[in-house]
């Protein structure tokens, strides 16, 4: 059977000798390695990569790692290496000069080494590295000898201190740097490597006095003094601020630490006929199959990827270091089949010697990360499973929403929750209304609010991207901006709105209406003015690899289907499009919200008799026909589950001055009435009061008419040929007399009109279960509904007791000091929510087996929500439907992973 496992490279292997458990110190050198890249936990990713490539032959400088296990030994003691492994070091150090014929810090043949960082997860940049490492004045005298280049040696001198100076003293790296500076001005010349002997004799001179007078300590001559100073600076960076903030931003977790690595030096600056360089196996941003990187002649590594100098395309190499470029090509194609993904690479050359310090599995981007997976299924390098293993489901998201330029200036001024992705910039606007009118005279706006209402759904949908101040991942805005595919940003709590005055605040800065703003719904950030943006282009490879993904879900019979939540013709056409096999979820209630059908809303609401209601009702049923039948048309032939009116009434009601006046002259009726009316529906916790199932049962001609309007569209689009399959959900639901009184009278009315319209249709209900009490009586409930979907953002709320709208004033703070592990209503609570939603579906299908069991929440488009709910068994979860093709690859992941397991 097929699994997802990445097997790594493929070779005869041997186990690496020496047992793992104890052991400090793991060699490595030209056709020998204690280590393989299976170690990666023990040897970190640089380490266990270095001992791959001396085992299939490569010319890979010798050295030797420290195991990542003596990193949490170095924290546990106070920052101070262990006295085993100074005395495992010394041996190691003993043992390279033995196999280099070189001594450290020997007058004649020195021995120079780069210490480096390498964790198990590649972390490019954070951690620290210090170059040229056993230089003092003899050895530096030494390798003038030796190499017959005394400014080379002198270069190698200069580097070195100034590296260790900043990585293990801590000494300010820019006045070492001025020092360089003021010596290429006073010898005329650009860069450093036009300094001559003579220059960087001073320089070095210099740096030695700077040193001493900065650290109150002359510069350390004793070569062993140097490196296990190095080593402690090495291990001491895994908890630096840039490494712990990476591997925050990047969710790294339950690592040992980093492992050291000590190794020859081999020498790009040796002068014409050296150089350095970085290549991929593929072009990392597009994923096409070239060569692509930079070099740089008689530099060091550091030049390269600090940006010292501007390095040259890898294509001119073949020009300056013939022979050395045909090597790496070898090398390219070599260790890309070895194994088996692309490769980012790091090389030197000395004297027209190649030699490779480096491969690591290559960073990419979204695009570049789909286009190589399919095209190397394409190539027979990995199998299509492994080519939907490959692409995380997050990184989808950059593929079908525009990005800001990586490259471009950003002045962020807030952040808040990355509420529904995408890159847009704006006028400011503070009202739905100023949306519409600006948006439709051709200017982008973006409508920023404390939080939004129902009755912004229009100027939302004009709006390219909305802020609010308040809310959360499943507020009214984020909910609705998903659905939409508009950018988002909620919850900026630092965002300070004056409406009457026209302006928002944040901290000093203040920003007027028109202004313009940038919003990234990505990471949550709110930039000051217009940042330039990439279109989105997710290329031809991405239905490849969705088309794969399907299959792979297919495995094992069970696999999730994807449904969406849409509530409009043009949304359902969209979601179709990105593959969604129904729509779970299509809620009723911003149907109401254009002109027309608000007014008749509002009487509705208004009326004093039930009479009077199923007056205003019947205007509204045109309207909710109309729409259902198209999103029935949309998804002709596939299911379409309609929720039943759910918030509270008060929710359709105007709350602004110039609203109730509208109203009331719309209606004939004194604004008096309108404002005492909103007072009797006002309640303290709306959502936990009047809505959902209980205004079904209170005024059951309100879901009457819903329910009519349903089956009429239905009938309306099968006698047009086409293949209607509604599914009506009833909300809200905690005991089973409310569904089974709510159902009957429903049923009985869905299957007067079809008898009228002399049309067969099935005629299915259900429930949503996303009240506690539902999902433990959820073996009652499941005898009489046809249907589970779980409501999880309800669910979530009621369960933790906590408000959505609110929680953004300590949720952030929950989830960085570990109170709970993410926030739970972006990716649901699997030890609480989720023991309620595998309990209500265990024991729902305990009362009818055949039970049609999905989730509708935003967690639905969540990859991690989606793995356990394929683990404990659900049919389909449902998202907007810019989320789909992220579902489809996520339910992909959880099948495999399963499949996997099995094995």
């Amino acid at each position: 059977m097929t699994t997802t496992r990445n097997r790594g490279p493929k070779s005869n292997r041997k186990r690496a000798p020496g047992g793992r458990k104890n052991r400090t110190i793991w060699h490595f050198g030209p056709g020998h390695a204690d280590g393989e890249t299976s170690m990666k936990d023990l040897l970190g990713g640089k380490g266990a990569n270095l001992a791959e490539m001396c085992r299939i032959g490569l010319p890979v400088p010798g050295g030797f790692t420290i195991a990542t296990s003596v990193c949490s030994r170095f924290a546990k003691s106070g920052h101070a290496l262990p006295a085993d492994v100074v005395a495992d070091v010394r041996k190691a150090i003993r043992r390279l000069e033995k196999e280099t014929g070189k001594g450290f810090g020997d007058p004649k043949r020195p021995l120079l080494v780069s210490v480096r960082s390498g964790a198990a997860l590649s972390m490019p940049g954070m951690m620290d590295t210090v170059l040229n490492l056993g230089l003092n004045d003899d050895a530096m005298e030494g390798l003038a000898a030796q190499t017959g280049n005394r400014r080379f040696a002198l270069d190698a001198r200069r580097r070195f201190i100034q590296m260790f100076a900043n990585v293990v003293e801590g000494l300010d790296l820019s006045r070492f740097e001025r020092v360089l500076e003021q010596a290429q001005e006073n010898a005329g010349v650009e860069t450093d490597s036009e300094l001559d002997a003579a220059a960087l004799e001073d320089v070095v001179a210099r740096y030695l006095k700077l040193f001493k007078r900065l650290a109150g300590r002359p510069f350390p001559d004793d070569p062993e003094e140097q490196l296990l100073r190095s080593i402690c600076a090495v291990f001491g960076s895994w908890q630096g601020a840039r490494a712990v903030e990476y591997r925050r931003i990047h969710k790294i977790e339950g690592l040992l630490g980093t492992a050291v690595n000590v190794q020859t030096m081999v020498f790009g600056n040796l002068g014409p006929t050296s150089g350095t360089g970085v290549c991929f196996t593929r072009d990392p941003s597009t994923g096409e199959n070239v060569f692509y990187g930079e070099y740089l002649m008689n530099a060091q590594g550091e030049d390269v990827v600090a940006g010292i100098r501007t390095p040259q395309d890898l294509a001119g190499l073949v020009e300056v270091q013939p022979k050395a470029y045909r090597q790496l090509e070898r090398v390219r194609r070599l260790l890309e089949k070895h194994y088996r993904d692309m490769q980012d690479i790091e090389f030197t050359i000395e004297d027209g010697t190649l030699y490779i310090l480096q491969t690591r599995t290559g960073k990419r981007t979204a695009r570049s990360a789909v286009r190589t997976a399919v095209e190397m299924a394409k190539q027979r390098l990995i199998t299509r499973d492994e080519a939907v293993a490959r692409v995380q489901p997050e990184d989808l998201d950059r593929l079908l929403h525009p990005q800001f330029d990586p490259q471009a200036e950003r002045n962020v001024i807030a952040r808040g929750l990355p509420a529904s992705p995408g890159a847009v910039c704006g006028q400011v606007v503070f009202t739905a209304d100023e949306a519409k009118v600006k948006a439709a005279s051709g200017d982008p706006v973006i409508l920023v609010r404390n939080e939004t209402s129902p009755e912004d759904v229009g100027g939302m949908h004009a709006a390219e991207g909305i802020l609010t101040a308040t809310g959360g991942m499943t507020s009214h805005a984020a909910v609705v901006a998903r659905g939409m595919g508009k950018c988002c940003v909620a919850g900026a709590g630092e965002v300070r709105i004056d409406e009457s005055d026209g302006f928002f605040r944040v901290g000093d800065t203040v920003v007027w209406k028109d202004d313009v703003i940038s919003l990234d719904g990505t990471s949550g950030e709110v930039m000051v003015g217009s940042v330039t943006t990439m279109p989105a282009d997710p290329g031809p490879e991405f239905a490849t690899l969705l088309s794969w993904a399907d299959t792979a879900c297919r495995k094992g019979g069970r696999g999730l289907r994807v449904r969406a939540n849409a509530d409009a013709p043009s949304d359902a056409a969209t979601a179709r499009a990105f593959g969604a096999v129904g729509i779970g979820l299509c809620r009723t209630e911003h149907m109401f919200f254009g002109e027309k059908r608000i007014i008749a809303m509002r009487e509705m609401i208004l009326a004093d008799t039930l009479g009077a209601r199923r007056k205003a009702l019947r205007k509204l049923l045109p309207f909710q026909r109309r729409d259902f039948a198209g999103i029935l048309k949309a998804m002709d032939g596939l299911p379409v589950t309609i929720r039943l009116l759910d918030p509270p009434l008060h929710e359709f009601l105007p709350h602004e001055e110039d609203g109730i006046a509208a109203v009331a002259d719309a209606l004939d009726v004194d604004e008096q009435e309108i404002r005492e009316r909103s007072r009797r529906l006002e309640e303290m916790n709306p959502m936990l009061g009047h809505r959902g199932c209980r205004l079904g049962i209170t005024y059951p001609e309100i879901y009457e008419m819903q329910v009519r309007a349903i089956y009429e569209a239905a009938a309306q689009n099968k006698k047009k040929g086409l293949r209607p399959r509604p599914e009506v959900m009833i909300p809200l639901v905690g005991s089973v007399k409310e569904y089974t009184l709510l159902r009957d009278r429903l049923k009985r009315v869905a299957r007067d009109v079809l008898k009228k319209k002399e049309v067969t249709l099935p005629v299915i209900f259900g429930t949503m279960i996303e009240i506690p009490r539902a999902a433990l009586r959820a073996a009652e409930i499941g005898a009489e509904a046809e249907f589970f979907s779980f409501g999880t953002n309800d669910l979530t709320q009621l369960t933790f007791g906590y408000s959505r709208d609110d929680v953004g004033s300590f949720l952030p703070g929950y989830v960085e000091q570990k109170v709970l592990d993410a926030d739970p209503f972006a990716t649901l609570d699997q030890s609480g929510v989720g023991e309620l939603v595998q309990m209500a579906a265990e024991r729902g299908r305990s009362a009818r087996p055949k039970l049609k069991v999905g989730i509708c929440g935003e967690h639905g488009g969540d990859p991690a929500s989606i793995g356990f709910c394929h683990e404990v068994g659900l049919d389909y979860v449902s998202c907007s439907p810019f989320r789909v093709p992220i579902a489809r690859l996520a339910a992909a992941h959880a099948v495999l992973g399963s499949v996997e397991r099995d094995v």
